[in-house]
């Protein structure tokens, strides 16, 4: 099973956990199993199919592209974080 990092942000809609282990073969089944532990928890993650725009998902600290079909590994680690982006151009 994997173990997800809730971000501090979203732990109010996850009880207060700061992580959880879920079973899921990809991306996508991982979050779906969130929500049946924490009900409301897909909305700030997923949008359809796909991470909810300015959020990044890191599979064993690799940084995953933004589909939810990315395979995930039994044992993996995964975070969530607010997506980086920008910079300032001189």
């Amino acid at each position: 099973m994997a173990t997800v990092y809730i971000p501090a942000a979203m732990r109010p809609a996850a009880g207060g956990a700061t992580e959880a282990v879920v079973p899921g073969r990809t991306l996508g089944e991982v979050i779906e199993n969130l929500e049946a532990a924490y009900p409301g928890l897909k909305s700030r993650l997923a949008q359809e199919d796909r991470l909810r725009p300015g959020l990044a998902a890191f599979v064993n600290g690799v940084s995953v592209p933004p589909g939810l079909s990315t395979r995930v590994p039994e044992d993996a680690e995964i975070y969530f974080a607010p997506a980086i982006a920008g910079g300032r151009s001189e």
